[in-house]
């Protein structure tokens, strides 16, 4: 009989590389299912891709990762806050893809199947450092003084007009971070990754409505802290 993938050892995941610089739990609510999707329904290099990556394709393996790497390592970046543990992330999403990829029956597109696990893996790690009191994570703002924000950086208009562009950038950032994880990880989904409200609701297992409702806090929230770094 045919083996399945958690049978066989984890192919195809090799050492994710991930660019410094680079930069997705339920509430017990009603959750709307995004509509469910049928074979035909999903891009045929996909349908393929998803097939041969089941039955332990290590190049099918590699397309699915070198497909989906950035958009993982982006989403974790920005909900965690720090490089080094955004890579732990990818890595360990892309083991949860692997291992359960036999299950994924195009409830969702494959993206937004990816974005949930990472999303649960985010917020596992949330926990973990919640319960340990971590010092030493580093936080947006520190991150962009060392590294610089090259997916916002747009150096056109001259060095006075760059230079406010990343003080701000650094402002939004710092706002970001101070979120509650579930307010921070829909406004990254909506306003930077650009998800459908269904993607975002199937992506963190809540009711369309939550993720308005969240959507709404945390908008109000980055709007009030703005206002007060401006009169600071």
């Amino acid at each position: 009989p045919t083996r399945s993938v958690q049978d066989r050892p984890v192919r195809g995941a090799p050492e994710l590389a991930i660019v410094q610089g680079d930069t997705g739990v339920a509430d017990g609510a009603f959750v709307k299912q995004a509509p469910a999707l049928s074979w035909p329904d999903i891009a045929d290099r996909e349908a393929g891709m998803i097939s041969r990556c089941v039955a332990g394709d290590d190049e099918a393996c590699t397309s699915l990762v070198a497909d989906h790497q950035r958009m993982v390592s982006q989403l974790g970046f920005h909900l965690l806050g720090d490089y080094e543990d955004a890579r732990d992330l990818t890595q360990d999403v892309f083991l949860q893809v692997f291992r359960t990829l036999d299950r994924f029956r195009g409830q969702s597109a494959l993206r937004t199947w990816i974005y949930r696990i990472a999303v649960n893996q985010a917020r596992n790690r949330q926990r973990w450092w919640r319960r340990r009191r971590r010092a030493d994570q580093v936080s947006l703002e520190e991150h962009i003084e060392q590294h610089g924000e090259q997916a916002l950086a747009d150096h056109s208009g001259g060095p006075d007009r760059a230079l406010n562009r990343q003080q701000l950038a650094t402002r939004v950032w710092k706002a970001l971070d101070e979120l509650p994880f579930d307010q921070r990880t829909a406004i990254v989904l909506r306003e930077i990754d650009g998800l459908s409200y269904d993607e975002i609701a199937y992506s963190l297992g809540i009711a369309i409505g939550t993720v308005k409702s969240r959507l709404t806090r945390a908008r109000e929230a980055l709007r009030t802290r703005l206002r007060e770094v401006r009169a600071e």
